[in-house]
């Protein structure tokens, strides 16, 4: 089930709050327990076979917490080995279902053998519930949080629909008091009903419509001339964004609805002026995971020049194939890996003035257009139509036509990606402009929203993949 279907937004979402906010059952318990029964039926709803495995992987990791919690200042050597354990299940499930296939190709590859009898399917966002089970285990370690007692608890923590399935990636030390202490109002359901029809808007009015372009023209399989190249490039930049940055508003603004408040993901990062910036505005939570959870615990930057280089190798290795098993996730981030590392030692970037700006672009964009390529001869032939090499042209008729049919999107998208609306949210704020004409304003943004969700068939989330 996704946050833009029809069934979410008039059968599921509605039902789960009229039960929710009935004025018969109102304790905490009552509440959470009811939550996490609607949470399961989210997964189950698309997921019905791996429900049972995300439920086994929630009772491993409270099983496991309680004995890293109860060695805590006593047996550090039996703590560990605890930890050890409960990381090497939770990374071995994800190996096994992830990447075990992946593997497999390429040992066939290299040996000559048939290996497609192995092929497990991948459910849905076990690569964002595993690193939460892994935050939970890392958190009781190192002192963060305590363990849950109650395993139900630990189920709501991990299975909490509005972030199971493509994040944010919520950490157990943020949110362990909410569990049982969060303060439901009206102010934060009405900023959070807010913060969901903005993430619907930029899901279904802009990211579908230029997924659609650049899906045309990433597998067109023909010859492209250069300015197409570069706008199918364009399109998926921008697609990213908003699919993903929609689905992170929406489920931010969900929790809101449920009293919970999630971390932000996303700061504008295509107004970054270089990549180390670009990774501090882009997908928050999972940068800040790898940085606290590898990169500081391998000795950070506090360690001899050729330690911090591969502790950054192994940390941006990690960021690139923890998207999926493929050739092309790996080079995406061993492609952050070099540039960060050149952007620290030598700090060219703020010698660029507003050419900084331009640089950023150009390597970000750069960047997604291998990580949209299935695989890399797809990517190397596609970055050199870019370029010229093998291309149709420097331009031609599909460009325009893109271009101008799709020309309202192309300019909301552009607008939309910089920091605007927290602009005018500030520069107009207690006045008539946000009192009245921000909630009318959300009104047609959601209507609108609706009249496209009904009329679409087009309604992929791209992380849900990973």
């Amino acid at each position: 089930m996704v946050f833009s279907s029809t069934v979410f937004l008039f059968l599921f979402l509605p039902l789960v709050l009229v039960i929710y906010y009935q004025p018969w059952f109102t304790s905490r318990n009552f509440r959470n327990r009811f939550l996490l029964l609607a949470s399961l039926l989210f997964y189950a709803w698309g997921e019905p076979v791996f429900i049972v495995l995300m439920v086994f992987s929630i009772v491993v990791g409270w099983f496991v917490g309680l004995h890293v919690g109860a060695s805590a200042g006593s047996d550090k050597v039996r703590r560990k080995r605890w930890l050890i354990a409960g990381v090497a299940f939770h990374v071995g499930l994800l190996f096994v279902f992830k990447y075990l296939t992946f593997a497999a190709q390429q040992v066939g590859l290299l040996l000559g053998t048939d290996t497609s009898v192995i092929h497990i399917a991948l459910p849905v966002g076990i690569s964002f519930f595993t690193f939460q089970l892994l935050s939970y285990l890392f958190d009781i370690y190192y002192g963060k949080a305590g363990a849950q007692r109650s395993v139900l608890n630990v189920g709501l923590y991990i299975a909490l629909f509005p972030q199971l399935i493509a994040g944010p990636i919520v950490r157990y030390d943020t949110i362990e008091q909410q569990i049982e202490h969060r303060k439901e109002n009206l102010a934060d359901f009405a900023d959070g009903m807010m913060r969901f029809i903005y993430g619907l808007g930029k899901k279904v009015l802009i990211a579908n419509y230029i997924a659609q372009i650049a899906d045309n023209i990433f597998d067109v399989g023909v010859p492209l001339s250069v300015t197409t190249a570069w706008l199918g490039a364009l399109a998926y930049t921008l697609q990213i964004y908003f699919d993903f940055s929609g689905y992170s508003d929406m489920a931010i603004g969900l929790g809101k609805m449920f009293g919970f408040r999630f971390p932000e993901n996303f700061n504008y990062p295509y107004i970054s002026r270089s990549a180390t910036e670009f990774w501090r505005r882009w997908h928050i939570s999972l940068g800040s995971w790898f940085r606290d959870y590898v990169y500081i615990p391998l000795g950070g930057n506090r360690v001899p020049r050729p330690r911090w280089i591969w502790n950054l190798f192994v940390v941006w290795a990690l960021t690139g194939i923890w998207h999926g098993a493929n050739w092309t996730f790996l080079l995406w981030g061993l492609w952050y890996f070099v540039l960060l590392l050149v952007e620290k030692l030598t700090k060219f970037p703020d010698k660029l003035g507003p050419l900084a700006h331009v640089y950023a672009l150009f390597v970000i964009v750069f960047g997604w257009t291998v990580f949209r390529s299935p695989d890399l001869a797809h990517a190397t032939s596609y970055l050199g139509m870019m370029f010229g090499a093998g291309s149709a042209g420097l331009f031609d008729s599909t460009a325009w036509y893109y271009l101008w049919n799709g020309r309202t999107i192309w300019a909301a998208a552009l607008v939309l990606s910089l920091p605007v609306v927290p602009y005018v949210q500030k520069r107009f704020a207690e006045t008539a402009v946000t009192r009245v004409g921000e909630p009318v304003m959300a009104t047609g943004i959601f209507l609108l929203s609706l009249v496209v969700t009904i009329s679409s068939t087009y309604n992929p989330f791209i992380y849900f993949n990973f």
